[in-house]
């Protein structure tokens, strides 16, 4: 599986890349622009984002977290890596990440169940992007753990 990690690297950081992209402009573009637009068509245009991001974000939160997976499984070979301070901060990176896994799956509930009403929505997109943002630190102190921790 080892000689697979540079495609399942590839594979999980588009993902990623895409995932948090898409949150990025929920939370700084679309919020901004219910100062400038009136509520009946704020609800469009965000009915109209959710359908397009329920169409392909499930494809794409389940790619990042099946690539997740395998990355963990190469890079620690099992848990072997949990006591290491390298381990620790992978730890705490998935335990982030099913944080938005779980936020990520109640919000796709409440939009099918019509209950995602735009104080909802615009909470549940900062908390994953929150989320989002300790994961990208997270990934970048992984690359220095034996002098951060």
């Amino acid at each position: 599986m080892a000689s697979w990690y540079p495609l399942i690297l590839l594979l999980h950081l588009s993902c990623a890349i895409i995932f948090v992209g898409a949150v990025c402009f929920e939370v700084l573009v679309l919020e901004s622009f219910h100062a400038r637009f009136d509520h009946a068509l704020m609800e469009q245009i965000e009915a109209a984002v959710m359908a397009r991001v329920r169409r392909f974000m499930p494809v794409v939160v389940a790619l990042l977290f099946l690539s997740g997976f395998a990355l963990f499984d190469i890079r620690c070979s099992g848990f072997t890596c949990l006591g290491t301070p390298f381990g620790w901060l992978l730890s705490l990176k998935v335990l982030l990440a099913f944080g938005v896994l779980g936020v990520f799956v109640t919000a796709i509930r409440a939009g099918l169940k019509g209950t995602m009403d735009p104080c909802r929505f615009r909470y549940t997109h900062r908390i994953v992007l929150s989320l989002m943002v300790g994961i990208v630190v997270l990934a970048k102190l992984m690359f220095y753990a034996d002098s951060v921790v």
